[in-house]
């Protein structure tokens, strides 16, 4: 069976996946890589094409396709062609509940469904790294990748939360997601001034650690998690102010020593989101650090023997970027695919 990967969606996180699965096909051992775009725009044809230049193949509406065409445009697939041929597809939109009761739960032939962050309910959650023993071939045909927020908080619980045994010490953990306004690539969104957010998700608080504690459950573990959020006048970086608080003593220098020693995560002595993003844009994938978070280390304390504190930065869709290329290859090389990923280890930084 071909090895086929549809991408629906060219906005922050469709655009780059396209790119990278694209670049890379090869090494990730798949035959073709497809995406969809809805609408033809005429500031966004250089994206449209270099993304074909680079070995995707366009998918279109059928009543759009002369509007992709009046702009030089040539379209391969009809938008439910290409999902029906696809071996895997990912959706990258804020429909892909949606588009799974329209179009996706009907698609019989298609190994596996994944999408983003914000579809909650879609299938199990997943983050590499941290629950991949949960995935089950035989009954996990949707995922979602969860969101760049919630992949921070995982990997943070694991390491300074977990033994490597798999032994939970972690009583309680509080998170203050510091959220920029938006994406360097869009030009709508921006806000004057910080703008704080509400509790609309009950015990959690915010959607952060409603999903970090749904992604738990799935290896057992029922974490007692909340989150608040406050959106900031930048388009740098999203920033983490953490607690978590332990049933056992523990010392800043453990919990150094613990986030040095995780290849997923990235320490920096820089405090400075400009600085961090500064450091993707030079030496990440085209701008992009595909680490779970990057931590200032020198921002740990630990109060009360147990409750350790700090800042960290999310590599917005770095991390979800790598997930959702894990979970790809999971369902087109279900024997293995550790070292098909070897190709993206130079950015998964261990220092910034």
């Amino acid at each position: 069976m071909p090895g086929i990967v549809h991408i629906v969606g060219t906005g922050t996180i469709g655009e780059p996946l396209i790119g990278l699965m694209a670049d890379n096909r090869e090494a990730f051992g798949i035959d073709q890589v497809t995406f969809h775009k809805r609408t033809p725009l005429l500031r966004e044809r250089g994206k449209v094409n270099d993304l074909v230049r680079r070995g995707a193949r366009l998918s279109v509406d059928q009543d759009r396709w002369e509007g992709f065409q009046e702009l030089g445009h040539e379209p391969e697939f009809e938008a439910g062609e290409a999902i029906e041929r696809a071996t895997v597809v990912v959706d990258c939109t804020p429909a892909g509940n949606q588009n799974k009761e329209k179009y996706y739960q009907h698609a019989l032939g298609v190994r596996g469904f994944l999408a983003q962050g914000s579809e909650f309910g879609f299938g199990k959650m997943y983050a590499r790294g941290i629950n991949d023993q949960a995935l089950d071939p035989d009954e996990d045909r949707f995922l979602h990748i969860v969101s760049c927020n919630t992949h921070n908080i995982a990997v943070l619980l694991k390491t300074l939360g977990f033994d490597p045994d798999g032994t939970n010490h972690i009583t309680e953990g509080s998170f203050l997601c510091i959220r920029r306004a938006n994406d360097i690539s869009q030009s709508g969104g921006f806000i004057p001034s910080p703008e704080v957010g509400t509790h609309s998700k009950g015990r959690f608080g915010t959607h952060h650690a409603r999903d970090a504690h749904h992604l738990f459950r799935t290896v057992g573990q029922e974490l007692n998690l909340f989150s608040s959020a406050i959106k900031v006048n930048s388009q740098y970086m999203h920033a983490l102010h953490f607690e978590i608080v332990l049933d056992r003593e523990i010392t800043v220098e453990e919990a150094q020593d613990r986030l040095v020693e995780n290849p997923r995560v990235a320490v920096t002595y820089k405090r400075s989101a400009g600085e961090i993003f500064s450091f993707g844009r030079d030496h990440g994938y085209y701008g992009r650090i595909l680490s779970q978070t990057v931590v200032p280390v020198e921002t740990l304390a630990v109060r009360d023997g147990h409750r350790i504190v700090g800042f960290c930065f999310t590599p917005q869709d770095g991390n979800p970027m790598l997930s959702t290329v894990a979970a790809t290859l999971w369902y087109l090389h279900p024997d293995g695919f550790d070292d098909r990923l070897k190709v993206l280890e130079p950015y998964v930084f261990q220092e910034v």
